[in-house]
């Protein structure tokens, strides 16, 4: 499920890249304003997440898709060794089996090197300011994730408000690092386009991010508060994770 997720998440990336950036295409050619373009991809994107987030298979597996999210929720103890390992491994997987998709069926459309299979580079700034802006993107969506679906206010919210984050970043920071937050997102792009510039970024800025926004959380409000793993708790479906989250109900 893991892997299916970010699959179909890589497969819509793609279609959208080639779709808005690719010269040939009349939405390239009826929309020159790079910044729109950014905009919608955003929109798009972001309610992608959102989808996945609530469809049956992110209810049950979590939808984290991001082996950076889920590296922190086993760092926060929600999760199993085992499990956390092949989430991992599935997310990888799923992202590479995505993109290798798009190639076949797209091919040199999504090959064009003004959409490169949706690839994550540096923007301009250059690789430092690409890995600050990374882990800062990063550690904000994490400590929306965990005070979200910690509060019994705003923990139905959680998945939106996540859409909402990823359609932000893609219009506004994807300039700066290409907006990726996820290591088998960005390399499954690399592998397709095999393009790896500064892939090493996208492998240590996220998690670090990530791991932070996790350790601040528990320094404010305790360990005992990380009452999950999952990004939508408002399901029937059976829980896999270190779960307490019926203790939210008493507060």
């Amino acid at each position: 499920m893991e892997g299916a997720l970010l699959g179909l998440f890589m497969i819509v990336a793609c279609n959208l890249a080639t779709l808005l950036e690719h010269p040939a295409s009349p939405v390239r050619q009826a929309l020159p304003d790079g910044t729109l373009r950014r905009l919608l991809m955003g929109m798009a994107m972001g309610l992608t997440a959102v989808t996945l987030i609530y469809s049956p298979w992110g209810q049950q597996s979590g939808a984290h898709m991001n082996p950076s999210l889920t590296l922190t929720y086993y760092r926060l103890g929600k999760i199993e060794p085992a499990d956390a390992l092949w989430y991992v491994v599935g997310q990888f997987v799923g992202g590479i089996a995505g993109v290798l998709l798009i190639r076949v069926t797209l091919g040199a459309l999504a090959a064009h090197p003004a959409v490169r299979f949706a690839a994550t580079v540096p923007g301009s700034a250059g690789s430092a300011t690409a890995f600050l802006a990374e882990a800062a993107i990063s550690f904000v969506l994490m400590s929306v994730v965990l005070i979200a679906s910690n509060s019994l206010r705003v923990t139905r919210y959680t998945p939106l408000l996540c859409g909402l984050l990823v359609a932000t970043y893609i219009a506004l920071e994807a300039p700066i690092s290409g907006m990726s937050m996820n290591p088998a997102r960005s390399f499954a792009s690399a592998l397709a386009a095999w393009r790896w510039t500064a892939l090493w970024i996208y492998f240590t800025a996220p998690p670090l991010g990530m791991l932070a926004a996790a350790e601040a959380y528990v320094r404010l409000h305790g360990v005992r508060r990380v009452l999950c793993a999952k990004l939508n708790h408002q399901t029937r479906r059976r829980c896999i994770f270190r779960c307490n989250f019926g203790a939210l109900g008493q507060r």
